[in-house]
């Protein structure tokens, strides 16, 4: 008899409502705290019982494809491949300097030993300086493939 009681009483209070008090609490600066602990000179607000649970979206089979409106202001084909030519152009010059940084910062790397300079009279610094060399041409490397992956996406 006890175990059904249990069972019973854990029956229903799964389906009771959660129920907490919320507090809003604002500090000497004006910051506001949601919280369910009061503290001293926080107010309790009043939240209804019963919020609805947000709808289920209802999938009505694929997604519709977007349309755009009639009057929606278009582009010529002639002045878009214009503004491809441009953005090609200015592409390229982008990878031609980012090609030349990789190749300054790789003369200057010496692959992996560059010159050491005045102020490194420990090593430490020595190696934090390679070691920033070696992530600026990892940068420079990834900025190269990106621009070209750009480029090779202009139609």
């Amino acid at each position: 008899m006890p175990l059904l009681a249990l069972v019973l009483f854990a029956g229903l209070g799964a389906q009771l409502p959660a129920r907490a008090d919320i507090y809003l609490c604002v500090d000497a600066s004006g910051r506001k705290e949601l919280t369910d602990n009061p503290k001293p000179g926080c107010k309790q607000l009043d939240v209804p019982n019963n919020i609805p649970a947000p709808s289920a979206r209802k999938s009505s089979g694929p997604a519709k494809p977007v349309t755009t409106p009639t009057d929606f202001p278009k582009v010529g084909d002639s002045e878009q491949r214009a503004r491809d030519s441009d953005r090609r152009q200015i592409l390229n010059d982008e990878l031609r300097a980012e090609e030349k940084k990789l190749a300054e910062l790789k003369r200057e790397y010496n692959k992996g030993e560059p010159e050491r300079q005045g102020n490194e009279k420990n090593y430490a610094k020595y190696e934090e300086r390679v070691k920033s060399m070696a992530e600026n041409i990892a940068r420079a490397e990834k900025n190269i493939e990106a621009l070209r992956r750009e480029i090779s996406n202009i139609k």
